[in-house]
């Protein structure tokens, strides 16, 4: 299977890019093939230009490189911290850039003139591995984890990614390096459970 792994960390240090080459790993392992991309270390620019707007073909190369494999993906796999119950700021850009209309979801309108989405990506999953440094009580049962909300309710279900599913790993910030060897155990297994 292709799978598209995107990464949105500045710091290649990080935990996110501890657990974005324990996924990578664990799909070439077991004979799936990552469309890896680490968008801090490849300078994705997340700006949408006007002159992009409403725009599904003479894209930029990246862009079009990013929208392409999306399209080939199986399944989806998204890296990145929960900050202030949002993506980062490169991961949203992606998204605006990335996840397009005409190429990742269509408006069709009803009998009633109503526009409604058809979804376009062919992945049969999206996954979501959020890191945060919220305990993960509050992250879900007060703030009722917008980030799961996002992905799942507002872009994948947008295009027909029917099975959207999660993995909050936090706090990290006060982890030990056991409880952090313990999360890319966890995060080997689900890999697999999703192939």
């Amino acid at each position: 299977m292709n799978i598209s792994v995107i990464l949105s960390h500045p710091n290649p240090a990080s935990f996110n890019h501890a657990i974005a080459r324990t996924v990578c790993e664990t799909l070439r392992g077991n004979g799936h093939f990552p469309f890896f991309h680490d968008l801090h270390a490849e300078g994705f620019d997340p700006v949408m230009p006007t002159e992009e707007l409403d725009r599904t073909d003479d894209l930029p190369p990246l862009v079009r490189q990013h929208t392409e494999e999306l399209a080939a993906a199986d399944g989806i796999i998204l890296i990145h911290p929960n900050w202030w119950s949002a993506p980062p700021a490169m991961m949203a850009g992606w998204r605006d850039r990335c996840i397009r209309a005409g190429l990742a979801y269509r408006f069709e309108a009803d009998a009633n003139g109503n526009g409604h989405s058809v979804g376009m990506l062919k992945a049969r999953f999206a996954w979501i591995i959020n890191t945060l440094n919220t305990p993960l009580n509050v992250e879900e049962q007060i703030l009722g984890n917008p980030m799961l909300k996002h992905w799942k309710e507002i872009v994948f279900s947008l295009c027909g990614v029917k099975d959207v599913s999660q993995k909050l790993i936090g706090p990290v910030i006060t982890s030990t390096p056991e409880q952090r060897a313990q999360w890319l155990d966890e995060v080997k297994t689900l890999t697999l459970s999703k192939l």
